[in-house]
């Protein structure tokens, strides 16, 4: 997916939020702003969203000292994913096809999200997500993939969010590898937070190579690059992936709210729509005759 015009002020928008985690002094905001805009203006449309997110994550954590300003956010989002895991497992087990029941729980978990969603009830807002139908609801086409897969690669998104990753991972019943980022941006799960939420005794977690929020293949690293070639099914969790993979070209699936307009177009669902996109392999052009 590339830029569109409307990212730009939402990239000034997170560049505010995440500084005022750090400082509440104006003129260090105004200087903050200053250069997060200069560099807006250096990033052409044709860039992936989570590119540009990365450029203006690292103004931020030069000029505040903040490396991870998030930090102790992922953790309570965690704990709090967490508290309420028993109860959605339990919901998971007793539902007629409890396949489907832990890809909607994976999908209602991506409410956790501070680059673009802001503040939210995590209980609340899951809970009122589980029984909502998907906008795009590609289930079919996941369930045949999964049967003849034999590993998968879990992108993963949000610290917390991945509380309800490993309920889906562990519905699956197939060898497991949860990509994360190599460093910290916005509230993107890392190993060490993919760690506590329990993934480890479900998947093997590895390192992308990215520090952008999402899974861009020219930022990742060549091991984690040839662990996407040979997977047998990818799953791609939240917006972020779907900005740097909607046009990849890969087989992939999609699960993720619907979180801004711009996606909305490209996944043609609604805004705040929950959808299950299969993306299918496009087939290379057949070279012109001399």
């Amino acid at each position: 997916m590339r830029a569109a015009p409307e990212c730009y002020p939402c990239f000034l928008n997170q560049a505010i939020k995440t500084a005022r985690r750090t400082t509440s002094d104006p003129r260090r905001l105004k200087a903050l702003l200053d250069e997060v805009s200069a560099a807006l203006r250096s990033h052409p449309f044709d860039v992936a969203p989570p590119v540009i997110s990365e450029d203006i994550y690292r103004i931020i954590a030069r000029t505040t000292g903040a490396a991870d300003p998030y930090r102790d956010l992922k953790r309570r989002c965690i704990r709090q994913a967490l508290r309420i895991y028993p109860e959605v497992k339990k919901w998971v087990a007793a539902h007629p096809d409890p396949l489907r029941a832990a890809v909607q729980a994976a999908i209602a978990g991506n409410v956790i999200d501070f680059g673009v969603a802001g503040e939210f009830d995590l209980a609340a807002d899951v809970s009122a997500l589980l029984d909502r139908p998907l906008a795009v609801d590609h289930y079919a086409d996941f369930r045949k993939c999964l049967a003849r897969a034999g590993r998968v690669l879990y992108l993963g998104d949000n610290a917390g969010e991945t509380v309800f990753d490993r309920i889906l991972i562990e519905a699956l019943d197939r060898p497991v590898d949860y990509a994360v980022r190599s460093a910290p941006i916005i509230n993107d799960a890392l190993a060490e937070d993919a760690e506590s939420s329990g993934l480890s005794r479900a998947a093997r977690i590895v390192e992308s190579g990215c520090s952008t929020p999402g899974t861009v293949l020219s930022h990742s690293s060549p091991a984690f690059r040839r662990i996407f070639r040979s997977a047998d099914l990818i799953i791609s969790k939240g917006q972020g992936n779907f900005e740097a993979l909607a046009e990849s070209g890969r087989s992939l699936f999609f699960l993720l709210k619907v979180k801004c307009e711009v996606v909305a177009r490209l996944a043609r669902a609604p805004l705040g729509s929950l959808v299950l996109i299969s993306q299918k392999r496009r087939k290379a052009k057949p070279a012109a005759r001399p």
